[in-house]
């Protein structure tokens, strides 16, 4: 007969949930990163100052592009946040995972 195995550590869902938590922490920055890249690939001038207009594949992308670089301010914002979640993150896994381990071996917390 073929053994029982016992369950695994979710390590999968809590993964999930780190990389939601580092996308929206750092969201913003991925914003004026991808603006900042088109912009000077099509030789554009951008600037929180103001809309510039910016030619890309005949098509005037200056709001879109100013509108995304805009919202890296967010950034003062999303990334301490997202740091105390990630901060938080860290102690559910580790709590879980030794309550886990504990329950494995037959030791009660």
């Amino acid at each position: 007969m073929s053994e029982i195995q016992p369950p695994r550590f979710p390590w999968l869902r809590y993964i999930l949930v780190l990389i939601v938590i580092l996308l929206i922490a750092l969201g913003p920055v991925i914003s004026v990163i991808i603006s900042s890249s088109i912009a000077s690939a099509n030789g554009c001038n951008l600037n929180e100052g103001g809309v510039n207009v910016c030619m890309v594949g005949g098509t005037d992308m200056g709001d879109m592009l100013y509108t995304m670089f805009v919202m890296g301010w967010f950034g003062l914002l999303t990334l301490p946040l997202g740091f105390g979640a990630v901060i938080v993150w860290i102690v559910i896994v580790t709590t879980h995972r030794i309550a886990w381990g504990r329950r494995q071996k037959g030791i009660q917390p």
